[in-house]
This record gives C-alpha cells, sequence and structure tokens, in this order.
C-alpha cells in the first residue's frame, strides 16, 4: 500500500474526503517526527512504538572497489511492533 491507497483506505473508514484524510496523515507523520526529532519515544498503545537511536560511526567496504568507506555516526528512526498489531497480524 502506497501513501495515496493509505489515504483512500483512510478516507472510506473515516467517512472523510481525501483531502480531510490526507491532511490528518500529513499530520500524524508531522507529529511523530517533531517528537522524534526532539528526542522523546512516541508510544501507541497496541499498535507500537517509535523512537529514535544513535548509530555509531563506523568503517565500511564498498561492494564494487572494496575499499574502506568510513560509515557517519547518525540518528536513526526505529519502530517496535506493539503486541496488538503482532497479535492481529498473526
Amino acid at each position: 500500500m502506497n501513501k495515496q491507497e493509505l489515504i483512500a483506505s483512510m478516507a472510506g473508514k473515516a467517512d472523510l474526503t481525501k483531502d480531510q484524510a490526507g491532511a490528518a496523515l500529513e499530520a500524524f507523520i508531522d507529529s511523530i517526527t517533531e517528537s522524534l526529532n526532539a528526542g522523546n519515544d512516541v508510544r501507541l498503545l497496541g499498535f507500537g512504538n517509535f523512537m529514535v537511536s544513535r548509530r555509531e560511526a563506523k568503517m565500511g567496504r564498498n561492494p564494487q572497489t572494496g575499499a574502506q568507506v568510513e560509515i557517519k555516526a547518525a540518528n536513526v528512526a526505529r519502530f517496535k511492533v506493539g503486541k496488538g498489531l503482532k497479535d492481529k497480524i498473526n
């Protein structure tokens, strides 16, 4: 499912127009992004948790040339599936 299909599905299930569903999805994404940028986790009971973790710098290899390449340290977003969602898909 891509973003447009998700918006159409949300619009149908929540009795919204596609524009309203698109605005709601954008607000959801923006809210999660702002919270993660501030260093806070987002916990959605029954769905899962969004969190930021630190990936330290390390040395890697370019697969085409075999040359060593430095991989810079970065913050990365993580998602851990909640029990409710895990139970629904299994």
